[in-house]
């Protein structure tokens, strides 16, 4: 399997934000990134809409229909009801759901499954039901994993902020390494899908996908979109698709 590239937005949309002006256009840059191989797009539009906004949403699907049938729309969001229905109104091929205060600045934890797994598993039946693919933002913790598997979700996306946090020390960074790859391993022996998103680099990519050569799909936004700022969106989606494995 080939780890595939979804972009995520949310910083071309903040970026965008800070001017009541079109650009940087995010549908625009998605257009880039598709173009350039990137597999899929990702949004998160929060509640207070300060980065994406609901528009974006509708203007990303009709983007990846008209222009990119091959590709696919994640969506991430807190399932609140009008979360819920905006992408029921849309219809990503992949709902992510995020366990996030809508204060939250950005994700920085996954579910705590044997809390939640009773209200996430109707949920994850209600968009299931509608033909879109569902996956929970999850821990690095072995432990959680059957609770996850539990709500009858497609796969977990594993939140990789610790990993990416130990950019400056190697020996941590083989630890947190090692927490992903046994969480990705029983997932995936309990019949679960597997991605990864939050601080990922083209420095760390490589050996998180060595360590997880099933991983089916990096989500990645913030370092995607610094090294866009360096090196042109084309060039970054090249090198993030070589960090990948392509």
């Amino acid at each position: 399997m080939v780890t595939q590239l979804s972009v995520n937005l949310n910083a071309i949309a903040q970026l965008r934000n800070r001017r009541n002006l079109p650009w940087p256009s995010v549908t625009g840059m998605g257009r880039i990134a598709l173009q350039n191989g990137a597999h899929g797009l990702t949004v998160h539009p929060r509640p207070d809409q300060r980065h994406t906004r609901f528009t974006d949403v509708v203007e990303l699907r009709a983007l990846i229909d008209a222009e990119f049938p091959d590709r696919e729309f994640n969506v991430e969001g807190y399932p609140s009801e009008d979360f819920l229905q905006l992408v029921e109104a849309n219809r990503p091929e992949q709902v992510t759901l995020v366990p996030d205060d809508p204060a939250q600045a950005t994700s920085d934890h996954g579910w705590d499954f044997r809390v939640h797994h009773n209200r996430l598993a109707p949920i994850v039946g209600r968009l299931k039901a509608g033909g879109m693919r569902v996956s929970l933002f999850a821990d690095a913790d072995v432990d959680q994993v059957q609770w996850a598997k539990d709500t009858g979700c497609d796969r977990i996306e594993l939140y990789t902020g610790p990993y990416g946090g130990t950019y400056d020390d190697q020996a941590h960074m083989h630890g947190e390494l090692e927490r992903l790859g046994c969480t990705a391993d029983a997932a995936r022996e309990m019949g679960m899908g597997v991605n990864a998103g939050h601080d990922l680099t083209v420095a760390n990519l490589p050996p998180l996908v060595k360590r997880i050569p099933f991983l089916a799909e990096v989500s990645i936004g913030h370092g995607l979109t610094a090294d866009a700022v360096e090196f042109g969106m084309a060039e970054t989606i090249r090198r993030f698709l070589k960090a990948c494995g392509h």
